[in-house]
């Protein structure tokens, strides 16, 4: 389905007795369970151990009050999304399409002021979703060598950029790897992991934590795009979440109220929430972007979370560039190498170029906080909450839109809420960016 041939909105039929999850076909399809650790494992890294930090930019109340709004809103429209998709899948008779070509299909079917944008809403999209899962990539390599970097400068200090370097041909050993069913024992080792992490981390913020009175409940607003571009980085896996939901043996079981999707969410924002405000009472304005790097550098069980972090969160790579390699090779390049003896070469080719991309953007960043933020803002913003929306005006456009244009007038308020996050967030990330730089120079 190309979405070439899109026809009028008025010749549109659903047909009630086409159910697009019956016919799809996949090699390795992913159970119910399976596909709940990968959500678990999608959000359960470096954003979580950023919310400490997170909250130092909102305040305590702030924080726990709008860490579950941003969470309500995220899930809402990751459920427009999956709806979305499956709707214009059952329309035009098709198993599955992915992310960019509903859009494109959607827009072609939507309010006439939008069709002349499908034709570059795959492009766009794409765009979006690499840029996003790189990005996340970047970040996963700046968070191992920190961390590791700590463990090692007790004995033999190095630069950070050292360690990355040490990182590079593991990190490409396991982007080696081809599909998910094969990433899923990974995932669910780094899963077991994280919870001890998370468990014995939560024993160091617990032990001696002074009294909430101590720091603010609601911070200045001026760093509130600060908090929300780390939320959304920690809340939003739209990437892996589409890619998991294609890929289940039972897809139906992904929506719903008791749905895979809003049991993994539902931990996932209660634990968040939990690590944010515990974090930040403890260490307060001095909550790192990373809570591990605020962990006593010298005793054994401190050292042994950073380790038990970085293991979980190196096989977590594997999973996030899972998206983008599947994009560039299998929607712009597989077609040109089909035919090729040396087509297995060209994708490692693709894979092996793709950590080097992330490798080279982590040494040039390092800023793990800020990079969170600006990760966030700039991707989440728009895959998470502006194209779901926006797809969702077109699905229903012109007869479904609930009385008096009710979905019309949610979905607009959304795109503008999601539209003023990208630019506030990232905003406020880069000039933080750039001044981090200037006091190293002084």
């Amino acid at each position: 389905m190309t979405g070439k041939d899109a026809v009028k909105e008025s010749d549109v039929i659903l047909d009630q007795n086409y159910d697009p999850h019956h016919h799809r076909t996949r090699k390795h399809p992913t159970t119910n369970f399976e596909t709940l650790v990968h959500i678990l494992k999608g959000s359960l890294g470096t954003g979580i151990l950023a919310m400490p930090q997170a909250f130092d930019n909102s305040g305590y109340v702030s924080g726990l009050i709008n860490t579950v709004l941003i969470g309500i809103l995220c899930t809402y429209c990751l459920h427009l999304l999956v709806q979305a998709q499956y709707t214009l899948c059952k329309r035009h008779r098709v198993p599955m399409m992915t992310y960019p070509i509903s859009m494109k299909v959607a827009l072609e079917e939507g309010p006439q002021a939008l069709r002349r944008f499908s034709s570059c809403a795959i492009v766009v999209v794409d765009g979006f979703l690499i840029v996003y899962q790189l990005g996340i990539c970047c970040v996963y390599i700046v968070f191992v060598a920190t961390n590791v970097k700590q463990l090692v400068d007790i004995y033999y200090p190095m630069d950070v950029k050292i360690h990355c370097l040490i990182l590079l041909v593991p990190l490409i050993a396991i982007n080696m790897i081809r599909n998910l069913k094969i990433l899923a024992p990974f995932s669910t080792f780094a899963n077991v992991l994280t919870f001890i992490g998370l468990g014995m981390t939560l024993y160091y913020i617990i032990d001696g934590i002074p009294s909430p009175s101590e720091r603010e409940m609601v911070a200045d607003i001026g760093r509130f795009p600060l908090f929300f571009g780390t939320v959304l980085f920690a809340l939003e896996a739209v990437g892996v979440i589409i890619a998991l939901e294609n890929n289940m043996e039972t897809p139906k079981s992904f929506g719903g109220y008791c749905g895979v999707l809003n049991i993994g969410m539902t931990v996932i924002v209660f634990l968040y929430a939990l690590v944010g405000f515990l974090g930040y009472i403890k260490y307060g304005p001095e909550s790192l972007g990373s809570i591990t790097l605020n962990l006593p550098p010298n005793e054994i069980m401190s050292q042994s979370i950073r380790i038990l972090f970085a293991i979980a969160i190196f096989i977590s790579y594997g999973l996030q560039c899972y998206v983008p390699v599947e994009i560039i090779w299998n929607t712009y390049l597989v077609d040109r190498y089909k035919d090729s003896a040396h087509k297995t070469s060209y994708e490692m080719l693709v894979r092996i170029t793709l950590v080097i991309i992330t490798f080279v953007t982590a040494v040039a960043v390092q800023k793990l906080g800020l990079f969170i933020s600006l990760v966030g803002a700039f991707g989440l913003s728009m895959l998470g909450i502006v194209f779901p929306s926006l797809m969702d005006i077109c699905v229903k456009w012109p007869t479904n839109l609930g009385p008096g244009g009710f979905h019309l007038w949610k979905d607009l308020l959304l795109i503008l809420f999601g539209l003023s996050g990208l630019i506030t967030g990232t905003y406020k990330s880069v000039i933080e960016i750039l001044h981090s730089y200037r006091l190293q120079k002084v």
